[in-house]
């Protein structure tokens, strides 16, 4: 209830850009246009499986290093923009201080990407990378699943908010190292319903794409279970050396 009445708050009201605190115009949704201005959104070329843009703008999307040294479980995966500066503190902010202004805004952006990157007869199923029960008591609320619903409502694909489980609580991964994460990560998840999968080619929603640790242990897990393909998709690439 308390989220209700704080998004319909919003509407009536003025509030400010959760990064710089300026009160957004009528024109200005989510963040302001300064502020937004300052995003640095992804771009090809970047890799044609996990979507890390790559420095020479003279290249074409090819497959990454690091993708071709270790395959990934997933088809393909791509993100809006930058782990970095503006976009980073809005999603923290959304995540941990309750924006709930940002949800729209963020979901628009989802769309927007989406129809860049696939058709919707590509997709059966949506779902979003779930939280452990107890994280999703703290925080209250699943920000991969406000991104699916948004998604969901504006392509027609359906989706499921309990098909994929997080069923062991697993420390911050942005923490530990990357191969700290894999082993961590392994054996967290779990599918409730295989037969709802099935043959199904499925888009897995998550907000950041770090090292790729959690959605490839999903992507894993989903394969396993039945599924015939896993593409990803993230606000955020949080890439290094940027």
């Amino acid at each position: 209830m308390f989220r209700y009445l704080q998004t319909l708050l919003h509407f009536l009201v003025p509030y400010p850009c959760p990064c710089c605190k300026k009160f957004l115009d009528e024109k200005e949704k989510g963040i302001c246009s300064s502020c937004l201005s300052k995003v640095r959104w992804i771009e090809p070329p970047f890799c044609s499986v996990c979507g890390v843009p790559f420095l020479s703008p003279e290249l074409e999307n090819h497959t990454c290093g690091s993708c071709l040294l270790r395959k990934r479980p997933f088809h393909r995966a791509r993100a809006l923009g930058y782990y970095e500066g503006t976009l980073r503190l809005a999603i923290h902010q959304w995540k941990y201080q309750e924006k709930a202004s940002l949800t729209s805004f963020f979901g628009e952006k989802m769309v927007e990407g989406f129809y860049r990157y696939w058709d919707p007869s590509e997709i059966d199923l949506l779902l979003p990378v779930p939280l452990h029960p107890t994280r999703l008591r703290e925080r209250g609320f699943n920000q991969s699943l406000l991104l699916v619903k948004t998604l969901s409502r504006r392509t027609g694909i359906p989706y499921q908010k309990r098909l994929l489980q997080k069923i062991n609580p697993t420390p911050p991964l942005m923490e530990l190292r990357a191969t700290e994460r894999e082993s961590v990560i392994k054996g967290s998840f779990r599918i409730v319903k295989k037969e709802e999968i099935a043959g199904k080619s499925i888009l897995l929603v998550d907000d950041v794409y770090t090292t790729g640790a959690t959605v490839s242990e999903c992507a894993k897990v989903l394969l396993a279970g039945g599924a015939a393909r896993v593409d990803v998709f993230t606000l955020a690439h949080a890439i290094k050396g940027f």
